[in-house]
């Protein structure tokens, strides 16, 4: 019971973090691709900050934030929302030309081509950031639990590692294994319900 407190704690950092990360990088990818100005600012500023080490900056989030959990879903979504981006980007932009020039000869707005045309199209390379993205969020709130905290998995690990409690240590990280391939497996069967259609789901079957 020890572990599963600390690692709900975890998990609920990661996730809010996650969804975040999604929905502002769902968010920032489409107006990236709907704006050549945003492109070369925006994104040129986002390649930036991704390779700035987030453990260089996390100190900074604990004093401007505290040790709550806050600065743990801060960071999670920090690391998150770059792979989220990309492959948003990608997916959006890897449309086949024949159904945007049909799409024209029935006078579609943007908003239905949109909807009905980019949107659906770049969901399979969505997912695939979201589970880049998810197991990140992971990363970014230990990271965060390692920096400053009073609770949750890298807080234990630290703790542990500190009062020399092997045992305990390579429990915390099986703990925490076992919650990144739960994460993870939840966005693929989110996936799969999504998007039954799609190759790679209909390979799965198989």
């Amino acid at each position: 019971m020890f572990l599963l407190s600390h690692g709900s704690v975890t998990a609920a950092a990661t996730l809010v973090g996650f969804v975040l990360a999604t929905l502002i990088g769902v968010l920032i990818a489409i107006l990236i691709v709907y704006s050549p100005f945003l492109e070369k600012t925006l994104f040129t500023a986002l390649v930036a900050f991704n390779a700035i080490p987030k453990i260089a900056i996390a100190p900074l989030f604990i004093l401007w934030i505290g040790t709550e959990l806050e600065s743990k879903i801060l960071m999670a979504f920090l690391i998150a929302i770059f792979p989220i981006i990309v492959d948003t980007v990608a997916g959006l932009r890897s449309v086949d030309p024949a159904q945007l020039d049909l799409v024209r000869t029935y006078r579609a707005s943007q908003a239905q081509t949109f909807f009905k045309i980019r949107f659906p199209n770049a969901l399979p390379s969505i997912f695939a950031g979201m589970k880049v993205g998810i197991t990140l969020a992971l990363i970014g709130t230990i990271v965060g639990e390692f920096v400053g905290a009073n609770k949750g998995l890298g807080f234990v690990i630290l703790q542990a590692q500190g009062t020399y409690q092997t045992p305990l240590v390579f429990a915390a990280i099986a703990v925490l294994s076992v919650l990144g391939v739960i994460l993870f497996n939840a966005i693929d069967w989110a996936e799969r319900l999504a998007l039954p259609w799609h190759v790679s789901n209909r390979t799965k079957k198989h």
